[in-house]
């Protein structure tokens, strides 16, 4: 059986099991009687995830970076176990994110990340072109192609003993376009590296590692983290795209804000009002479409950008006379590109916040408008109520001196009758003295009448 290292979730998820003699050692029987948190283990592990590869000169190393999702995460176990099974190594851990394995003519080292999944593929032994024979020739043709996701870094690294023959400017101009090459010292001097960062012809960058005395365990660190300034640098650019895509259509809203702003002032009607106001709100989604397409990407660069910064600081580069270091070249590259996307970003969120307070202005000046009016309607509303109470006055006027009439007819009437009779009456006098009482009763007849139809509670100005 070849031998097989795991690595990351090798740790037992349970609390550990207290032998006889652990129940003599000062505390081991608190320990056992003692609540643990479910995730004690899981953090104990986190330190220890992703350990630095075990590699030293000659070496070899092929790099594979696969943009992928959550989506993709069994497939990319199903791919992985389906390599173990054919060169009959063990299987990983069920819910390893990272595992390493010697499969003999090459070694492996996969990592799952959120977005990405890598693989490392190692060979040791003499080379005499770094580049020549890379180790991802060694692995079966078939199952590179069928690798899940879409490969977005590459890299072929290779690391040569310092007593190798020092390597000349043909040496150098044969492996990498020597207009865009970077040395550097990195570890106190303890290794020299070259890299152009460019893409070659068979479809993956190259880095080159001279050990000058790089300690046990130095060698890995280094190739960890020049792959991963390579992988952080990739991802962190997939928003440049992105920026210089909306970046036209965000200076378009700019205008268009600015001049639906002017307009403000100068409405009139609440028409207008309403109308500008639906133009906002379309100008708003339309920011809100484009925010919602982006603020993933613009924030997975504000994540990336920070870790190939901590992964340069890490190297000690020291510069080489005639050369570019590492941390130069993508300061001067790097830099502008992820400031580009930042700046798309704030200027996204600043229309935003552009859009929300003219809309809210706009709100308000609808409110306004919409007061003026209610309180332009009440006015006249009461105006009317007061017109109303005048004509009802005046009809109750009119009605008191027609029933009052009416009812002095009928006295007339009476008075004839009894006259008629040879009572003595002066019908004349008697009527002309009943028109101020029949008026009265009439006027209180009809203002009881109106109080028992609109209620007791009501009441004239």
């Amino acid at each position: 059986m070849r031998s097989i290292r795991y690595v990351g979730n090798y740790l037992p998820t349970v609390g550990p099991t207290i032998n006889s003699s652990d129940k003599h050692k000062p505390g081991s029987a608190s320990m056992r009687t003692m609540q643990e948190h479910p995730l004690r283990y899981v953090l104990a592990n986190e330190i220890h995830d992703r350990p630095f590869p075990d590699i030293g000169a000659p070496e070899q190393a092929s790099y594979l970076v696969l943009f992928s999702s959550e989506d993709t995460r069994q497939a990319d176990r199903k791919h992985l176990l389906a390599l173990c099974e054919r060169y009959g190594s063990d299987r990983p851990p069920k819910d390893a994110s990272h595992f390493a394995v010697d499969l003999g003519s090459f070694k492996l080292k996969w990592e799952r990340h959120s977005e990405f999944t890598a693989y490392t593929f190692f060979h040791r032994g003499e080379f005499a072109r770094p580049f020549a024979e890379p180790p991802v020739r060694l692995v079966p043709k078939e199952w590179l192609s069928a690798m899940p996701g879409e490969l977005i870094y590459a890299v072929h690294l290779a690391v040569e003993p310092g007593s190798a023959p020092e390597r000349t400017v043909d040496d150098l101009s044969e492996f990498f376009v020597t207009e865009d090459l970077c040395s550097s010292y990195v570890g106190n001097r303890a290794a020299q590296l070259w890299t152009d960062f460019r893409i070659h012809e068979d479809g993956f960058g190259r880095i080159l590692i001279s050990d000058m005395h790089l300690a046990h365990g130095q060698a890995g660190r280094l190739a960890q983290r020049l792959l991963e300034i390579g992988t952080y640098r990739t991802m962190a650019l997939l928003a440049l795209p992105l920026a210089r895509e909306n970046g036209p259509t965000i200076m378009n809203i700019d205008h268009r804000l600015a001049e639906l702003t002017q307009r403000i002032n100068d409405l009139d009607g609440l028409e207008e009002e309403r109308q500008l106001l639906d133009n906002l709100m379309r100008l708003s989604g339309e920011i809100e479409a484009i925010a919602a397409s982006t603020v993933y990407r613009f924030s997975a660069t504000e994540a990336y950008y920070p870790l190939v910064g901590a992964r340069l600081a890490k190297l000690r580069e020291e510069r080489v006379k005639g050369h570019s270091s590492l941390g130069d070249f993508l300061d001067r590259r790097l830099g502008p590109a992820t400031r580009t996307c930042q700046s798309i970003a704030a200027r996204q969120e600043m229309l935003a916040r552009r859009v929300a307070r003219a809309a809210n202005l706009l709100r308000t000046r609808i409110d306004i408008t919409l007061e003026r009016q209610n309180r332009d309607l009440l006015a006249s509303m009461n105006r009317r109520a007061r017109l109303h109470l005048r004509l009802q006055q005046t009809v109750e006027a009119l009605s008191v001196a027609a029933i009052t009439y009416y009812l002095v007819s009928l006295v007339g009437y009476a008075l004839s009758a009894l006259s008629s009779t040879g009572v003595e009456v002066d019908v004349g006098l008697v009527r002309g003295l009943s028109i101020p009482l029949l008026a009265a009763l009439a006027w209180f007849g009809m203002h009881r009448a109106r109080r028992a139809i609109l209620g007791e509670g009501t009441h004239e100005d």
